[in-house]
């Protein structure tokens, strides 16, 4: 194990657990959090929670010359680091994970709504809000299983590209106008985009599915008022493909150290 580089890996999702493997069959010394003080990096869960991370506890037994890397960090999870002295970097700002990430994330939500649903993809009306790396996956695949997807967004750049891809698209603006043709919904959208109106606009008894970070999307207290389904779908790479997710978040990883090795 000497002159091996060695990684703590913090944090017991099996995501984690398959970044893990991919990062010793990349050839580092991998272990867990109580290698941390012995680590030349630390890799921390996505996204990181400080109310489940203990992060400063961890940060402060690091070695000097230590690099973090977690994903989606909060203002405060920066200001722990540069207390710790701690670089932290955040391998989500990275597109090759976000676009990566997206596929997984699809196929779950595509698993959720055969589940949750009687009728077939097949010649349903999904309506589907946000058009970014998320939603370009999941509407292509949607798509081909013969749904018929309507992408609502703000940008008229997205809307284009959705129709560029064979699908249908409208202003964000019109979703409370769009809303009464559909009885499926996903959100993709990290904003307060599915509103009591929007909702109250939709056929009844519809199923929302939100795929947006905390607190995503929804008005989920008015989507139980008016009797709908609305299933807040967080960390779904994690839950449905940790082994593809934690493969990707290792070879990007590998990529910022070895652009970091390769900056003079």
């Amino acid at each position: 194990m000497d002159g091996q580089r060695r990684f703590a890996v913090i944090g017991t999702d099996a995501r984690l657990a398959a970044a893990g493997r991919a990062l010793a069959r990349a050839g580092f010394a991998v272990g867990g959090p109580e290698q941390t003080a012995l680590a030349d990096y630390i890799l921390l869960p996505l996204p990181l929670d400080e109310s489940r991370t203990p992060l400063a506890e961890l940060l402060r037994a690091a070695k000097p010359g230590a690099l973090a890397l977690g994903g989606k960090l909060s203002a405060q999870a920066r200001q722990i680091a540069a207390e710790a002295g701690v670089e932290l970097v955040d391998y989500f700002a990275r597109e090759e994970l976000i676009l990566c990430n997206a596929i997984p994330t699809a196929e779950g939500c595509i698993g959720i709504l055969m589940a949750e649903r009687t009728q077939t993809l097949w010649n349903s009306a999904i309506l589907l809000a946000g058009f970014g790396p998320v939603g370009q996956a999941l509407g292509v695949r949607l798509a081909a299983l013969g749904a018929q997807v309507t992408v609502a967004a703000r940008r008229p750049a997205q809307r284009a590209l959705a129709e560029s891809f064979g699908l249908r698209a409208v202003d964000l603006a019109r979703l409370e106008q769009t809303a009464p043709a559909f009885d499926t919904v996903v959100n993709t959208i990290p904003a307060p985009v599915l509103t009591e109106a929007v909702l109250a606009a939709l056929r009844p008894g519809s199923l929302i599915v939100d795929l947006a970070s905390k607190p995503g999307g929804t008005d989920f207290a008015a989507a139980r008022r008016l009797g709908h389904r609305a299933i807040h779908a967080l960390s779904l790479p994690a839950a449905c493909a940790p082994e593809t997710a934690g493969e990707a978040l290792a070879r990007t990883v590998c990529e910022i150290l070895a652009e970091r090795e390769e900056t003079p």
